[in-house]
């Protein structure tokens, strides 16, 4: 198996690692615009069978021309790029698959699909932490209940030790961010898709051990779920966890309007307010300080007549032997393992498709775990 990954950030060094580690690989190319990043990411995160390379993400025709070599191309750059990048997998006849974290351009992929199929490969969107990781866990749950009446979905990544005020910290891209902030949210509500406002329906949630944080909506979270589980799931929601009072910070800058793309003008230039904004972001809440993410996924229903509850549960916290943090992990790890099983047989289906028909759940949790990445399931 020989696997390239495209953008050597955050989480293409942590996917590197994990596939230049994996079973059965014998190749990882590392690719990325700068090369002497990317070489000296592979030194550092990849191993004998890693190597480097240098590539536009946006000329379709160079990817192309480098995906021809790999049976599996892992894109960890910004979601924009995807599209293009799809094209160009389906031109070499490679499996794609991306961390995603935008609808309309997850759309524009899925109307690719009979090319993909055509070309006999495989596409998966969305593949990350969330979007990503919780879908499979979702399938994994509803597979327990004969009707699911509510499932809810809360995912947080948070420094260990909060600074305030926001109590935050930049774990990965900042323009993906805001844009969850910034986006409409979809959600199920009496089994129909709805859309709601984003960093609405505050809640408070405790984790043992953490304490008190909150939860509101956020975009992208759910994915393709809402449209696989319309008219079987009563009620599907995903909300992000952060510390207690950080919704009410940020959502006042969004809303005097440091998210916008409508650019104003300042001493005679002018400037996108979201551009500032992600660098003062980037500049403040830079800590690398240790990390966490949290995860709870909630299912009620019904299994034999009788009322059940489930849920399922991670704390995970930043490696500090391998130096990966806990984001990186958890979004890295599920793609990799993705892409593997894609690679491995494991996954069959041919076409752009959502994970959570795609993946075997169990199988994906058993490799989770081997990353030790723990489930805690309560109920059953």
């Amino acid at each position: 198996m020989k696997f390239a990954v495209i953008g050597s950030g955050l989480m293409g060094r942590a996917v590197a690692y994990d596939l230049s580690r994996a079973e059965g690989v014998e190749k990882v190319g590392l690719y990325d615009f700068d090369l002497e990043l990317a070489e000296e990411i592979a030194r550092k995160y990849g191993n004998n069978i890693t190597v480097a390379g240098k590539v536009d993400a946006g000329n379709e025709e160079e990817v192309a021309g480098i995906l021809q070599e790999y049976d599996a191309c892992v894109s960890a750059v910004t979601y924009r790029h995807n599209p293009g990048l799809t094209r160009a997998a389906i031109d070499s006849k490679t499996h794609f698959f991306d961390l995603g974290g935008n609808n309309d351009v997850v759309a524009a992929q899925y109307a690719m699909s009979e090319e993909a199929e055509a070309a006999g490969v495989t596409v998966i969107p969305d593949c990350g932490l969330a979007p990503g990781m919780v879908s499979v866990l979702a399938a994994a749950g509803i597979k327990e209940f004969d009707k699911v009446e509510a499932l809810k979905i809360r995912v947080g990544g948070l420094p260990q030790n909060p600074r305030p005020p926001l109590n935050y910290q930049i774990l990965f891209s900042s323009e993906g961010l805001i844009n969850e902030y910034w986006e409409p949210v979809v959600i199920l509500d009496n089994g129909v898709k709805k859309t709601v406002n984003p960093m609405t329906g505050l809640e408070d949630i405790e984790f043992d051990g953490i304490g008190k944080l909150e939860a509101f909506y956020t975009s992208g979270g759910t994915s393709t779920l809402p449209d696989t589980y319309k008219g079987v799931v009563g009620f599907l929601d995903y909300k992000t966890i952060r510390y207690p009072g950080h919704c009410r910070l940020f959502k006042t800058m969004l809303e005097i309007g440091l998210g916008s793309r409508s650019e104003v003008t300042v001493d005679g230039a002018r400037v996108e307010p979201r551009k500032v904004f992600r660098k003062v972001l980037e500049k403040n809440l830079s800590f690398d300080d240790p990390d966490m993410v949290l995860v709870r996924l909630i299912f009620e229903g019904v299994r034999d007549g009788a009322d059940k509850k489930l849920v399922y549960e991670i704390v995970d916290r930043r490696d500090t032997r391998t130096g990966l943090t806990s984001m990186m992990r958890m979004t890295a790890f599920p793609v990799a393992i993705i892409a593997w099983m894609t690679c491995n047989g494991n996954i069959t289906r041919r076409g752009v498709m959502p994970q959570e028909l795609a993946v075997e759940p169990q199988f994906f949790m058993t490799q989770l775990k081997k990353r030790d990445v723990n489930i805690k399931i309560i109920g059953g």
